[in-house]
Parts: C-alpha cells; structure tokens; sequence
C-alpha cells in the first residue's frame, strides 16, 4: 500500500443532521463562529458556571484548541509552563541519553563476542516489557479503547521502516571503514528535515536549517577526532555510502510517522494525544515481526550462519547471564548487561515523550548533544575502561560547533509555535 495512503486514513465526518422540516442544521464550527445574542450568551454562561453538560459545539471548539495548545501553540501562562516542560524533558533526555551510551560501551565489555546476541535481547525483550506496561496503563484508565483503536497501519510502516533500517545499516556497516559509520550516519537529521517538510508540512526558518547543520558538521568533527588514518572512504564504493545513508532515511521516516501518530491522533481523539505506549508498544511489536523475518539475512551479515544461530543464541545467553562457562570470559555479566538495558529503555521512553511534547526533530538534536559528552565521560578511566584517552583539539571545536548549532536552531525561543503545524 502506497505510504500516502497509510497516513491519509479520513476521519469518521458524519453528515450534518435533518431538522424537522428537513433543512439541515448549520455546521457546529460555523456556528461556533457566529455571534451569540446578549439573552443566548447570558444563558450559555449561566449554564457554563453551573457545571451543566456542554454542548457538543463547544466541546468540540475545546477540543480543537487543545489540539492546538500541545501542538505547541499558545501564550502566556500555557505556552511557559509547555515551554518549562520541554525544557525538562529536553535536560532529562540528554542525560538518559548520555549514560546510555556510555552503559553500551561498559556492556560491550562481557558481551564483545555476542553484540547481535544484545541487539536481539533489545528488540524481542522490548516487545514484552511495552505490552505489560501498556496493559498496566489500560487497566488504571490512562490507555483508553480509543487510543487502542488508532490505524494500526501506521505502526506497520514504523516497524517497518525501522527493520529496514537494522538490516541495511548492517549491511552497510560491514563494508564501511569503522569510524566512517557515525560520520555517514549523521546524515539522520538531514533526512528528517526533508522527511518533516513533505510529510508533515513543517517550514522552517534560515537559521533551524543553518542551525540543522551546524549541529551535524560538530557531530561529524567529535566523532573524526578518534578516528585513525584507515577511517577514508576513497577506497570505497560509493554504493555502501549511500545505502548507509538510505538507512539514516529508513529511521528518520520512522520518527517522524511517530510524530505524525501524535498529531493525527490528537484529532481522532478530540485534543487527547495518544499515551506514547501505544506507541511504543505497537511499534515494536511490528519491528520484531519484520525483523523476525530478516533474521536468516541479518544473521548471515554478522558472519554466523543460519543452521548455527541456535548454538550463538545459547552460547551468547550463557555470557549475557554469566553462567554455564567460564566467568573470566564474561566480566561485569550480567550486571552491565542489564544496566544498559534498563537504561536504553528509560531513553527510548524519554525520547518519544519529547517527540510527543515537541517534534522529532527538536528531540533528534537533543539526543545529538550526547555525542560529545559522552566521548567526554568515555576518556575518563572507568570501571572495566581503565586506562583514558586525551580528547583532540578536534573534539573540542566540534562540541563549540555542535553547540552553536544547537542554539542557532533555538533562536527566537517562540520558534516552536511556529514550527508544529497541525
């Protein structure tokens, strides 16, 4: 099914209703429009401060202005308290963000010969741990049978884009020079700039787009700053570069569809946007569906054939729960291990609940700042990492970059208003 068609589900718009004689009524947003006579405003208000039942024109006028206050929409007291929201969700998710990538890098320490073993711990394990918080949720009344009722197509294509994404990612990475990987990478939040524009209908501002990029050529800078002198692409095709890069496309897509969830369901939901575990939940699942139907391909690209997959799985559980062989093989298992998880699913909560609060975009360059604070923490001498490295004059003009892009891309502070466009 073509991807317009997945994200172009008509709302239910039934037709005005007959009056006796057969005229139709006048629509409820002309209405709503229309000025009231002192004697009808004087009834409608009276009936307003009695706590009265509303009527359905003017439950609806709410509820199109709450769509439009969490898109990002209005002032004074509404538009600071959602702009001190962000603002916290912002700072929670960098740190989550950080300490989730330096957890990777201690986990990979017991697990640096089973790392397709942890991927698939993630995207199978994820599934269980969403559903049972989304049916907690369901059961206490967050979770409503509306919300669990939204276009399941829509999660398809996410978990589709995302497979996609895991397979031609790996297939790439095993043709690429290892420190071009994140380099070629950073071409996500390109994509997603694009992908916003024609999906979503976003436009942006001279210095969002300048700021877009700035953000992306510091990231590249920090990360060539540790690279070594083997880390050129000359000697490669451009063919693995751009599938790399379609990779990036494959999972900004995703993100930004997740946006779309939001924003297309706060309408079918009358301004309540969708709990970001139906998200979550929904998404993953169809993930690990496709990416079950991958395995045979992914695994082969990790060099372990079909007919040995059972013997890995097996082997690379005994290393992930530090039982069964020798306990020298497998240091910090499986506390390390775990931590990582636990801290990558408190980031990947935290990341979608800015997607909710703002756009993906806003939550890809918040997530990006933990680049360069994380190859910061990653130099100092840590438990089962002694040792440290000394950081480049490279690093540091690429984290200055990174971060004026960053606050070029925030000027003015009211930008995001004009940004969420319903």
């Amino acid at each position: 099914m073509p991807i317009s068609l997945l994200l172009s589900a008509p709302l239910p718009c039934p037709p005005p209703p007959l009056l006796r004689h057969g005229t139709r009524r006048v629509p409820a947003p002309l209405r709503s429009s229309l000025p009231l006579p002192p004697l009808r405003l004087a009834l409608a208000a009276a009936r307003g401060g009695g706590g009265g039942r509303l009527p359905v024109e003017t439950r609806r006028v709410r509820a199109a202005a709450a769509v439009r206050v969490s898109g990002g929409g209005g002032d004074g007291e509404t538009e600071s308290g959602a702009g001190t929201g962000i603002t916290a969700a912002a700072a929670a998710t960098v740190a989550l963000a950080v300490m989730n990538r330096v957890l990777y890098k201690l986990a990979l320490v017991p697990m640096k010969n089973y790392p397709f073993f942890l991927a698939q711990v993630l995207t199978f394990g994820y599934v269980a741990v969403y559903f049972t918080i989304l049916f907690v949720r369901y059961q206490a009344g967050i979770v409503t049978r509306e919300m669990l009722a939204l276009p399941k197509s829509r999660f398809m294509l996410i978990g589709l884009l995302e497979a996609m994404g895991v397979a031609s990612g790996m297939a790439a990475a095993a043709m690429l020079p290892g420190p071009s990987i994140p380099v070629l990478s950073q071409s996500f939040l390109v994509w997603q700039l694009i992908l916003s524009v024609i999906v979503l209908g976003r436009k942006y501002r001279a210095n969002q787009i300048l700021g877009c990029l700035l953000v992306t050529t510091g990231v590249i800078l920090s990360v060539v700053s540790g690279a070594n002198g083997g880390s050129s692409l000359s000697d490669v095709k451009f063919f693995w570069p751009a599938v790399l890069m379609a990779s990036s496309a494959c999972q900004a897509g995703a993100s930004i569809i997740k946006e779309f969830v939001f924003i297309d369901g706060a309408k079918r939901l009358e301004g309540k946007r969708p709990d970001i575990f139906v998200v979550n939940s929904f998404g993953s699942g169809f993930q690990a569906l496709f990416v079950l139907l991958l395995l045979p391909f992914l695994s082969n690209l990790k060099g372990i054939p079909l007919t040995e997959l059972p013997a890995y799985v097996k082997s690379g559980a005994a290393c992930f729960l530090n039982a069964g062989g020798n306990l020298n093989d497998c240091p910090g298992a499986p506390l390390l291990p775990l931590l990582f998880i636990t801290m990558n699913l408190a980031f990947n909560i935290s990341v979608l609940n800015l997607v909710k609060m703002s756009t993906a975009l806003v939550a890809s360059l918040t997530a990006t700042l933990a680049v360069p604070l994380s190859i910061y923490v990653l130099s100092l001498p840590l438990p089962y990492m002694p040792g440290g490295t000394s950081l480049s004059t490279s690093f540091l003009v690429g984290a200055a970059v990174l971060v004026l892009g960053l606050l070029l891309y925030g000027l003015p502070q009211n930008s995001a208003d004009q940004m969420k466009t319903e």
